[in-house]
């Protein structure tokens, strides 16, 4: 009897062990050399001061991460899955597997589609960096991405959303993919009217969806989403996403193209008001041997009034190229220059910004200024595993 009992047992084990296909541990470590400089303008006097920093950083090209992800084939098509992934800041240490904010989710798939648990990209990030020559990565970020993350918007769920229901369709249907996500928000729920996010019982929801098509050479894409945002002293605000991102690949060159539009919506009791962001997407990439070389020009256009805003047509625009260089499959080197102007007041520092809107000028005194210009390089590598 304990024989067979013992015969069971190792019967069970070697059944759990086949039916895990897969468990793999994977990640980037990228590091480089950034500069980044800004002009701004003082509000009072006009006068103009710079400043620049030198700094060894991370994900300039691809983010540093580490992660574990597994699938287990549970027969009749069926497979569960998981992903846990966590970010590095290798250029310091300081952050390790201490968090999975970057993913961490758990799957059931089959020929239904797929049904993800837990913290994803949100549905409509992904055109953004999808149809970015930069991958929203480094000083080559788009300035749309840059803009609709920024703390003008102060979107916590403009890449990321936690406590989220996706479905995915199924791989099978000639080129067509989607997705739907529901991002609960996890707040006590209550019958009273309020328009404050502090006691808003649906602060932090995210809803979304992407459809698109990709076939051969072509890639096109459509994603409109809506998160209520978390603050704690203004109104509850309603930020709205619509982005159409496309690229062909030619062979020679692969061109890639975005539109965008992001509403910032102000609920209060009497009205509703709001700010829009109208942004566009131009790039290419160009093999050359063993490289890459990445371009991209992007511009988002303020609504007048919006954020503070005063000027008459308001923008941000970024022209960016860059070249990798690849060693081999999972080591690359990699260089980019990135320049942004603002137009009528326009108030972008993103990325490439080392000054802040506040700081001291030479004489020591304080000043309040809008940035008006903001250069960046990288140069560093990166190694997958």
């Amino acid at each position: 009897m304990k024989k067979s009992l013992t015969a069971l047992a190792a019967l069970a084990v070697t059944g759990l062990a086949s039916a895990q296909s897969s468990v793999t541990l994977f990640g980037v470590v990228d590091a480089g050399v950034t500069y980044q400089s800004s002009t701004s303008r003082d509000a009072v006097t006009g006068a103009s001061v710079k400043q620049s920093k030198t700094s060894l950083s991370n994900s300039g090209y691809n983010s540093s991460r580490i992660g574990f992800r597994g699938t287990e084939d549970l027969g009749g098509g069926l497979a569960a899955s998981f992903w846990l992934e966590a970010p590095i800041t290798n250029d310091d240490g300081a952050t390790g597997i201490s968090t999975f904010s970057r993913r961490s989710t758990v799957s059931l798939s089959g020929g239904f589609g797929e049904l993800r648990l837990g913290r994803d990209y949100t549905a409509t990030f992904w055109n953004d960096t999808v149809f970015d020559p930069f991958g929203t990565n480094g000083s080559g970020t788009n300035v749309i991405s840059t803009v609709s993350g920024g703390t003008g918007i102060n979107n916590a769920n403009y890449a990321r959303a936690s406590n989220a229901i996706g479905y995915f369709l199924p791989p099978n249907l000639g080129g067509f993919y989607g997705q739907l996500q529901y991002s609960l928000h996890e707040n006590a729920s209550t019958d009273a009217t309020s328009t404050t996010a502090a006691s808003s019982s649906t602060a932090g929801r995210y809803v979304g969806g992407r459809f698109g098509y990709a076939n051969g050479p072509l890639d096109v894409a459509l994603a409109m989403g809506q998160s209520v945002a978390v603050d704690t002293t203004t109104l509850e605000r309603k930020v709205q996403t619509i982005n159409l991102g496309a690229s062909y690949d030619f062979g020679p060159v692969k061109l890639f193209g975005e539109l965008s539009n992001v509403k910032n919506k102000f609920d209060t009791a009497l009205t509703n008001t709001h700010d829009s962001y109208n942004g566009y997407l131009i790039g290419a990439t160009v093999p050359v041997g063993s490289g890459l070389i990445r371009a991209s020009y992007s511009v988002v256009r303020y609504n007048e009034g919006a954020a503070g805003v005063t000027g008459e047509d308001p923008r941000a625009q970024k022209l960016a190229i860059g070249y990798v260089h690849n060693l081999s499959k999972r080591t690359a080197l990699y260089a980019t220059v990135a320049r942004v102007n603002n137009r009528n007041d326009a108030n972008y520092t993103g990325g490439l910004s080392a000054a802040a809107t506040t700081g001291y000028g030479s004489a020591g005194t304080t000043y309040t200024g809008l940035p008006r210009s903001s250069t960046g390089y990288d140069f560093g590598i990166r190694h997958a595993f």
